[in-house]
């Protein structure tokens, strides 16, 4: 017991100690940092150029820590020329870290290094200690993969896949090429590896979740979501749902989340919203990349939005851009450094009002495929998701989609699951790969054939018709709780959205999901409130509206309900118990509930020990709410 007594009062030391270091700085309750490519660092040998550019940034966005990187593109940094830009830094009160890319050449397909050839291990330990050397912390950009398939690689790989390779190939040079070489350098470094934004794909270039963070000091999360239309086509909600799963793989350790300027182009929202996003996650730090993007990206009237017309908005382009004084000093906003000053004190303000995130449990085993990215488009629709990488227990449901396919023994976890009356949620891919294991628990089936459906009957009709795949069922043993055909009402065939049935003592769904996750978008709001309805028993509440809002829920009774559209929408909050007010969180405003009908349906309409609240979000915008 008195163990226990000295545990609980350090644990409470080091919070408070913990809390005190982030005080300290520039913010309340993050840290906010840069970060400076080895070439920038090269040229701010010139004295002019150095304290120009500092200039520029430093006036315009508040700064705790910059990351000095020593290598890229086969260029190492001058060590006296390092140690000029570390000491100037440090002279201007910030914390200074480094980094490396282990990169040959981002210009050819972002070319890295050859880790089969000993002479590129040798370069790749060198840098290591080189780094180690002049800073107790740095960061791995992420770019510690190998994309190379040269004559030496396909040697090394042999039978393996080149998946099987990659993953045991970069876990080793982790370990024997990077951290040992540091340590023995210094034994203070921390050595923290950047993971980028693409996680679904990472074990085919040897990015390694299940040992990597395991022997590093720490990782750090990729959240940039730029355009969605762009290559990677990833959603706005990944910028909050990729560090809530690198959270859960390697708990306490996840250092921080990383911005850069891509999706700028398409407005200052889109760049808002990632920092906004990122910090929503509760994360201690974010970096912006980079330095020169800081100093260099001019602000144009091209980033103010066509929906800024009233002044609602929650990112205020005419505020942002607005002269103010500092240090005596009349200051014009110039570059997209002040977009993110004005992003981030004005998330600051909420963030601190939150509690621990929590949402829909969601089991992505490790290096695990299939309907890839796919909890950023139901994040995208309301959901809030909490990715996990183990199956997790005592929850009341549980989210599986194609990835957790991987897991041998997925169809009794699912049946240990339902025997204690929790819910399972599974999509059509995964029951596709299921097929006869899932038998046992339902008799349903999910084959190749599909149907074209625009029409939801009772739940409304989308604007375009899509494309779905054809569940199969026994009459009476599963029921439809959301239909949908072409037409459904007065039609002659439809299928289901969202399938139910009963095992023990708990309820099997399946969601329906379109051979397009975009096409999630297009479900009328009546069909994505029965949804979200239906999958809110851990969050407490749900949203009811169209898509493209996400909701954002906290274990202190506080939410975060943010609008992705290019148009206000009109929304209800509904509470899952009786509360009085729905209180905003930065204006102090008591929304009171709104006049219901009860229903005793299960699914349909609201309970008498539900609460509902209306609430109206601007284009971009959103509100931090309590209860």
């Amino acid at each position: 017991m008195k163990n226990s007594h000295y545990t609980r009062i350090l644990l409470a030391a080091i919070a408070l100690l913990a809390a005190a270091t982030v005080k300290a700085g520039k913010y309340e309750n993050f840290k906010v940092s840069t970060y400076i490519r080895a070439q920038d660092v090269a040229r701010m040998e010139d004295e002019k150029f150095l304290k120009s550019t500092w200039e520029t940034v430093s006036t315009q966005v508040d700064l705790d820590k910059i990351y000095l990187e020593t290598h890229r593109d086969a260029f190492t940094v001058p060590e006296k020329t390092l140690n000029k830009v570390k000491k100037f830094f440090l002279s201007k009160g910030l914390e200074v870290g480094g980094g490396i890319t282990f990169t040959r050449s981002e210009p050819t397909d972002f070319e890295t290094y050859s880790y089969a050839r000993e002479e590129e291990r040798q370069q790749v330990k060198q840098i290591s200690e080189f780094t180690a050397k002049h800073f107790n912390d740095f960061i791995l950009d992420d770019f510690f993969f190998i994309d190379l398939k040269n004559d030496d690689e396909i040697a090394a790989k042999g039978n393996k896949s080149w998946t099987e390779y990659r993953l045991r190939l970069m876990a080793d040079a982790g370990r024997e090429l990077v951290l040992n070489p540091a340590k023995a350098v210094n034994p203070k470094v921390k050595v923290i590896i950047k993971y980028p934004n693409w996680y679904d794909h990472f074990q085919g270039l040897g990015f390694n979740l299940e040992e990597e963070p395991t022997y590093f000091d720490g990782i750090w999360t990729g959240t940039e979501t730029r355009d969605p239309g762009s290559a990677q086509h990833l959603q706005n909600y990944l910028s909050y749902n990729i560090v809530r799963y690198f959270d859960d793989i390697a708990p306490g350790r996840n250092g921080g989340g990383w911005v850069d300027a891509g999706g700028i182009h398409m407005s200052m929202d889109r760049y808002a919203e990632q920092l906004h996003l990122t910090m929503l996650a509760r994360t201690p730090e974010i970096i912006l990349w980079n330095y020169m993007q800081l100093a260099e990206v001019k602000i144009t009237p091209a980033m103010r939005a066509p929906w800024q017309t009233d002044g609602g908005n929650s990112f205020r382009y005419d505020d942002m851009i607005v002269p103010f004084t500092k240090d005596g000093k009349t200051i014009t906003p110039t570059t997209m450094a002040r977009f993110a000053h004005h992003t981030l004190h004005q998330t600051d303000k909420l963030v601190g009002k939150l509690g621990h995130p929590v949402g829909l449990v969601s089991y992505k085993p490790f290096h695990s495929t299939g309907e890839d990215f796919l909890q950023n488009y139901l994040g995208m629709i309301g959901l809030p998701m909490d990715m996990h990488p183990q199956w997790t227990e005592g929850r009341q449901q549980i989210l599986l989609t194609q990835q957790a396919a991987k897991d041998p023994q997925l169809v009794e976890k699912i049946k240990r699951q339902l025997k204690g009356g929790g819910d399972v949620i599974i999509t059509t891919g995964l029951l596709k790969m299921l097929k006869e294991p899932l038998a046992d628990v339902a008799e349903l089936y999910c084959g190749d054939l599909k149907a074209i459906v625009n029409d939801f009957g009772y739940f409304g009709k989308a604007e375009r018709e899509f494309i779905i795949p054809q569940v199969k069922y026994f009459t009476n043993d599963a029921w439809e709780v959301v239909s949908a055909g072409r037409p459904l009402n007065g039609g002659v065939s439809g299928y289901p959205i969202l399938l139910r049935d009963t095992y023990s003592k708990g309820m099997l769904f399946v969601l329906t999901i379109p051979d397009d996750f975009g096409n999630l978008y297009d479900f009328p709001a009546p069909a994505l409130n029965i949804i979200r309805r239906a999958m809110s028993k851990d969050v407490g509440a749900y949203i009811e509206g169209p898509s493209k809002v996400s909701l954002f829920p906290y274990d202190n009774r506080t939410m975060v309900v943010e609008n992705f559209n290019d148009t206000a929408v009109d929304l209800r909050v509904v509470v899952n118990e009786k509360v009085k007010t729905l209180r905003n969180l930065i204006t102090g405003e008591q929304i009171t509930p709104a006049s219901v009908t009860y229903s005793r349906h299960r699914f349909y309409g609201y309970t008498d020990g539900q609460t509902v609240f209306e609430l109206r979000l601007p284009a971009h915008s959103y509100a931090g709410l309590a209860y």
